[in-house]
């Protein structure tokens, strides 16, 4: 993305701590460092929203389970002897195969949007993970309707499916409170979206999700 500055909020913020943090713990297994963070919260244990208990299980989850375990459930889970118990790409949950077309449009609108395929990364750009990292961004980097384009398009059909897949997936332990976390999230990401669906004109530029085409003056608005 374009390194421009934009005035972000709170909220945004917070949102894009939140998927750059479920990137990381859906890229690769948890560091001793990010369970260290994780398991020292401070969580408001008197609001008794879905969040809440989802962050008080993750936060307890963490201080029960060393990196070494947590490789191993990991494994299990997303890569395993041939396969995993999952699998966490966006095509195979939207039409049942790999590779597919909407992996296919993803890239095209990743090179409109200026993002460069990592040459260490080894798997495709519809990994969970790699979607999560790329929202984290767009929250902080780009307008409104460049978010909500990208979500609806990559994201929002599928996300829940993928959360409940993963917390009743055999091997999930630590990994099952991160999905309820998860789940959590994205129901309050899609009502987010909602509301900005709702303000955006409807003469707005990509307001119908269709194309996703940025130019630096919108980047920076």
């Amino acid at each position: 993305m374009t390194e421009l500055v934009r005035e972000v909020s709170e909220n945004d913020q917070l949102r894009a701590d939140i998927y750059q943090l479920l990137a990381a713990l859906l890229r690769k297994q948890p560091s001793a460092e990010l369970l260290q963070f994780l398991s020292t919260l401070e969580i408001d244990a008197d609001d008794d929203s879905d969040m809440t208990k989802a962050w008080l299980a993750l936060k307890l989850a963490a201080g029960q389970f060393t990196p070494e375990q947590l490789e191993d459930e990991y494994f299990n889970i997303f890569l395993g002897v041939g396969s995993g118990e999952i699998l966490p790409y966006g095509s195979w949950f939207m039409t049942g195969s790999l590779m597919d077309k909407p992996l296919a449009l993803l890239r095209q609108d990743l090179v409109q949007l200026g993002f460069e395929r990592s040459e260490e990364v080894k798997e495709p750009e519809d990994h969970v993970a790699a979607l999560c990292e790329v929202m984290g961004t767009l929250i902080l980097e780009a307008p409104g309707f460049r978010q909500l384009a990208f979500y609806q398009r990559h994201i929002g059909s599928w996300i829940d499916r993928f959360c409940d897949h993963l917390g009743r997936a055999p091997s999930a332990a630590f990994y099952a409170t991160l999905a309820q976390l998860a789940k959590a999230f994205f129901i309050i990401e899609a009502n987010e979206f909602e509301q900005l669906k709702l303000d955006i004109p409807v003469n707005c530029p990509g307001s119908e999700a269709e194309k996703i085409e940025p130019t630096a003056s919108e980047l920076a608005s």
